[in-house]
C-alpha cells in the first residue's frame, strides 16, 4: 500500500477546470515575467558599472549570505530567527511544488517517469508540513512585531518631512507590509485546511487514511472536521472550493512578485552577489567621460544603485543607527533610499523617459531628496554596516553631495573651509610653512623624510599638526616614539590635508589635487611604513590613495605601538588602575576593523575597560565626519557628540573616556562641558595614557 501512496493533483477535475487553471498559471508566469522585464529595464537605464572581482566569488559569498541569515540575525536576532522560519519554510514548499511540477507537467507526459508516489511521498509530505509551520510561525512573530510591539524602527514617518507632505508617513508602505504577511499566512493556512479536507473526503481509502499522520497538521484538522460532524461529501466540497482559493492565490502571489515588497527575495540576492566590501571606505571616481560630477538625475546612478533602491527591505536598521537621525536632524538613510525607490518607479519602470528636468532627485518633492538632508550626513558608515540587505547609502549620499557642490549649495562656512584647503592645504587656513612648527617645542629634532630614510613615516594630519589641544598630543607621541627608538620622521610642510572628509563632502576636484600631491610627497620619501594618529587619513591612505597610484603599507598608532609594547621597546612602570570606556572611531573600527589594538593597549596599561553599549561596530559617531565639523549644528539641536557624553555618563564610577583620533577629542571634549559633565570625567587620548603609565 505504501509503495502506491500518492496525491493526485486534479482528482475530480474535468477537462475544462483544469485547462482554465493552467490558463491562470500561464497568465501568472506571463505577468511575473513581464514584471521582470520592466525592472530590468528600469536598471538599465542607469549608469553602466563594471563589477570588480570574479563571478563566482561573488555568488558563493552571497549564497553564504543569504543562507546563514548572519546580516540579519545582528542586532535583531528576534527578527533573524523569523525571518529564517519564513525563510527556510517558504524555500522547502517552493521546492516542494517545483517538485509535482516537475513531475506533472514534464517527466510523467514527456517521459512517463514517476517518482511522487511511496516512501519518497510520505516523506516529502512530511517535510512540507513542517515548512509550513516555521513558515506560519515567523510570518506571525513579524505581525506581533508590527501590531503589538510597534518598534519605532517599523515606523515610516520620515524626520525630513511634516505631517500633512503627501509622504510623510507613507501608509501604502503599511499596507504592503500586511498584505504580504496575512497573503502568506492564508496560503500556508488553507493548504493546511486543504489537506484535512481531504483527508476526511478519502477517509475510506486505507492508502490515504492510514498514512494520514505523514502529514501531521492536516491529520489534526481532518480529525477535528470529523468532531464537528463533516462528512466525505462536505468535505469533497470544501476541498474542492479550498482548491481553487488557494491555487488562485498563489498564482496571484507569484504574479506580484515584481511589482511588491516580495521582489526582495531577488533584488536582496542582486544586492549582495553585487556588494563592494569598500563601497564607504574608498568612493568612486568621477569617470573622465561624465557630463558633470556627482548625480543629478536618477539616470545618472548606475544600475548596481538602482538595484540598491529595490533591495531595501524597509527594516529600519539603518533608520535606527543613524546618528544624525538619532539626535533630530531631517535624514534617515533608509528614507533617502525609499525616496529615490520611489522616484525611479515614478519615472524609470514606465515605456518612455521622462524630460530630463523630470528626472531631477534633488529637491522637495515627492520622492526627491532636499539639500539639507543630504548635509545632514556624517558618511560615518554605521547604515552601510548594519544593512542586512547590503544597500550602500554613503556612495548614493556622496554622489548627490557632487552635484551640490558643483552647485554651490552648501552652508557658506563649508564652502569658505575648501577654499582654505585649496589655498593652504590644511582646513585651519595656516601656512604650510608652519605645519611642523608643532615639533620646535620637542627637546629633539624629528627627522625630515623628504631628505633622509626613515623607518616610520608619521603622516601627521591637520588636527594633529595646528589644533593647539591635539598638538600636546603629538608632542607626547613623538616622545614616545623617540623613547622606544622609532626611527621615524615627518614630511613637515610636504604634506597636505589628506582629503578623506573633503572627499565624503563631495569635493571630488579639490580631493584629487590633496590626494595627487600627497602620494607625491610620500612616493619620493624612503620608508618602510606609514603611521597616522588620525584615522581619518589612516582610512583614505589605506583605501583610495591605490585608486590613484599610491600604495603605501600604513597603520594606526594604536597597532605600532602594541607593536613596541609587545617586543618590550615601551613597557607600564606605573600601572593606572582607572575605569574606562573606549570609542571607537568611525574611520578606524567600522572602516577598518581596528577594534582589538586600543583595547589590548587599555589592558596593558591596568585600566578596567567598562563597554558602552553601542561599540564597536555599532559605535555611536561624534558628528565630525563627512565634512561635518566644519559646519556648526543649528543651535538648540542636540549634536552627536553631546548624545555619546549622555551615554557615557551612565556608566557607574566612570572616570576617563578614551579617544584615538583627533576630531574625536576635539568634539568630545566640547561635548563634556556644553553637556554639564563636566568634573564627573575627563576625556583623554589614549596616547596621553600610555605616557601616563610610562613616567618620563
Amino acid at each position: 500500500m505504501v509503495a502506491t501512496t500518492t496525491r493526485i493533483l486534479f482528482e475530480t477535475f474535468g477537462a475544462t477546470e483544469v485547462r482554465v487553471f493552467y490558463a491562470f498559471g500561464w497568465a501568472a508566469i506571463a505577468a511575473f515575467a513581464w514584471g521582470v522585464y520592466v525592472q530590468i529595464r528600469k536598471y538599465r537605464r542607469g549608469a553602466a558599472l563594471t563589477l570588480e572581482g570574479s563571478l563566482w566569488a561573488r555568488s558563493r559569498a552571497m549564497i553564504s549570505m543569504v543562507l546563514s541569515h548572519r546580516s540579519i540575525d545582528r542586532r535583531d536576532a528576534a527578527a533573524g530567527a523569523a525571518h529564517r522560519l519564513i525563510f527556510y519554510g517558504f524555500t522547502l514548499l517552493f521546492i516542494g511544488t517545483a517538485t509535482i511540477t516537475l513531475q506533472y507537467d514534464f517527466l510523467e507526459p514527456l517521459f512517463g517517469i514517476r517518482f511522487w508516489q511511496g516512501e519518497f511521498y510520505l516523506i516529502f509530505s512530511l517535510v512540507l508540513d513542517v515548512a509550513g509551520i516555521a513558515l506560519i510561525a515567523g510570518l506571525i512573530h513579524m505581525m506581533i512585531r508590527r501590531g503589538w510591539m510597534r518598534l519605532p524602527k517599523l515606523d515610516y514617518a520620515r524626520p525630513d518631512r511634516s505631517p500633512g507632505d503627501p509622504d510623510f508617513d507613507r501608509p501604502q508602505y503599511r499596507r504592503e507590509d500586511w498584505a504580504f504577511l496575512w497573503t502568506l499566512v492564508i496560503i500556508g493556512s488553507t493548504g493546511y485546511l486543504l489537506e484535512g479536507a481531504r483527508l476526511v473526503w478519502l477517509q475510506g481509502r486505507p492508502d490515504v487514511w492510514d498514512t494520514r499522520w505523514w502529514s501531521p497538521v492536516g491529520a489534526m484538522l481532518a480529525a477535528g472536521f470529523q468532531e464537528v460532524g463533516l462528512n466525505a461529501g462536505g468535505a469533497a466540497m470544501l476541498r474542492h472550493g479550498l482548491w481553487w482559493f488557494h491555487g488562485l492565490l498563489a498564482l496571484a502571489f507569484i504574479a506580484l512578485i515584481p511589482y511588491t515588497k516580495v521582489k526582495h527575495i531577488f533584488t536582496a540576492s542582486g544586492s549582495w552577489l553585487a556588494r563592494d566590501a569598500l563601497a564607504a571606505q574608498r568612493l568612486p571616481r568621477i569617470a573622465d567621460s561624465a557630463a558633470q560630477p556627482g548625480v543629478a538625475k536618477i539616470t545618472d546612478f548606475n544600475w548596481k544603485q538602482l538595484l540598491n533602491l529595490d533591495a531595501c527591505t524597509k527594516c529600519g536598521r539603518c533608520h535606527e543607527a543613524c546618528p544624525a537621525r538619532a539626535v533630530g536632524a531631517p535624514l534617515s538613510p533608509r528614507d533617502v533610499i525609499l525616496s529615490l525607490r520611489e522616484f525611479a518607479h515614478a519615472t524609470l519602470e514606465s515605456g518612455v523617459l521622462p524630460d530630463a528636468a523630470e528626472l531631477d532627485v534633488h529637491g522637495k518633492g515627492p520622492g526627491q531628496v532636499s539639500m539639507e538632508t543630504l548635509w545632514s550626513c556624517r558618511t560615518c558608515m554605521a547604515c552601510v554596516e548594519i544593512c542586512p540587505v547590503a544597500v550602500e547609502h554613503i556612495p548614493i549620499i556622496v554622489q548627490m553631495r557632487r552635484k551640490l557642490v558643483e552647485d554651490g549649495a552648501m552652508d557658506p562656512l563649508l564652502t569658505k573651509t575648501l577654499q582654505t584647503i585649496h589655498k593652504t592645504g590644511n582646513s585651519f587656513g595656516e601656512s604650510k610653512r608652519k605645519r611642523g612648527a608643532w615639533s620646535k617645542a620637542l627637546p629633539f629634532t624629528l627627522k625630515d623624510a623628504r631628505k633622509e630614510p626613515v623607518d616610520v613615516l608619521w603622516f601627521v594630519g591637520d588636527y594633529a599638526s595646528f589644533d593647539p589641544r591635539n598638538q600636546k598630543v603629538s608632542q607626547t607621541f613623538a616622545t614616545l616614539m623617540q623613547e622606544a627608538g622609532v626611527d621615524f620622521g615627518i614630511l613637515y610642510d610636504g604634506e597636505s590635508n589628506a582629503g578623506n572628509d573633503v572627499r565624503r563632502v563631495g569635493e571630488e576636484g579639490l580631493y584629487e589635487v590633496l590626494a595627487t600631491s600627497n602620494i607625491s610627497a610620500l612616493a619620493a620619501a624612503q620608508f618602510k611604513t606609514v603611521v597616522t594618529t588620525d584615522p581619518h587619513s589612516f582610512n583614505t591612505i589605506k583605501n583610495e590613495y591605490p585608486d590613484f597610484g599610491g600604495k603605501f603599507e600604513i597603520q594606526h598608532y594604536t597597532t605600532l605601538t602594541r607593536e613596541l609594547f609587545r617586543n618590550g621597546k615601551l613597557r607600564v612602570t606605573r600601572p593606572l588602575k582607572y575605569r574606562v570606556t573606549f570609542h571607537d572611531p568611525c574611520h578606524l573600527g567600522r572602516f577598518n576593523k581596528g577594534y582589538e589594538a586600543p583595547r589590548e593597549l587599555l589592558t596593558l596599561l591596568g585600566c578596567e575597560l567598562v563597554e558602552m553599549g553601542r561599540c564597536r561596530a555599532n559605535s555611536f559617531c561624534c558628528g565630525a565626519g563627512g565634512g561635518r565639523i566644519w559646519v556648526p549644528d543649528p543651535v538648540g539641536v542636540e549634536k552627536p557628540a553631546q548624545n555619546r557624553m549622555k551615554e557615557a555618563a551612565a556608566i557607574p564610577g566612570l572616570e576617563v573616556y578614551v579617544v584615538s583620533c583627533p576630531k574625536d577629542l576635539t568634539m568630545f571634549e566640547d561635548a563634556l562641558k556644553t553637556t554639564g559633565l563636566e568634573g564627573k570625567f575627563v576625556v583623554r587620548e589614549l596616547i596621553e595614557l600610555i605616557r601616563e603609565a610610562i613616567p618620563a
